[in-house]
């Protein structure tokens, strides 16, 4: 699985190395980091595009992200496509739960999700959100998910 940061560069290592690389260097400098990780998807034609972020919050110092794109040709209903990107997310979770649990790191999973039942992706919040919380980890939805909604959207645009 190869991730990127957002300026493009490939990262050298595996995810689990370059997020304790990341955890390491900003302890040692003070800075207190939460993570949150979300997927969004766009379909485009024929193919769908996923992104899956890691986005580093640091307390009072801004935030930076490591970014996973993938592509498919596999034709998914809303709903289908909603739940695939929430099972990414929670992919990238669950691999790095131990390790952050470790250094005392708050992980939230974003889901791309509306609260609002007008729009199309409401059809997923609920098995989202048990999908979600039966796992173990934080739950948060539209508008709060911007892991999600706004730093891996960017990615799919």
């Amino acid at each position: 699985m190869t991730w990127k940061k957002f300026n493009g560069e490939v990262l050298k290592q595996d995810i689990l190395n370059e997020v304790n690389n990341v955890i390491v260097r900003e302890h040692e400098v003070g800075n207190k980091l939460k993570v949150c990780i979300g997927t969004d998807s766009q379909v485009k034609g024929l193919v769908t595009d996923f992104a899956t972020v890691i986005v580093f919050l640091r307390e009072k110092k801004g935030a930076f992200m490591f970014i996973h794109q993938e592509r498919t040709k596999e034709r998914m209903s809303i709903k289908r496509r909603m739940l695939s990107e929430v099972q990414r997310s929670i992919g990238v979770a669950y691999d790095l739960c131990s390790m952050l649990d470790k250094y005392d790191i708050e992980l939230e999973v974003h889901a791309d999700i509306n609260t609002d039942p007008k729009f199309k992706s409401n059809q997923a919040l609920h098995e989202a959100m048990g999908y979600i919380l039966g796992m173990g980890f934080v739950f948060k939805a539209k508008p709060e998910a911007f892991a999600s909604s706004a730093c891996a959207n960017k990615m799919v645009q």
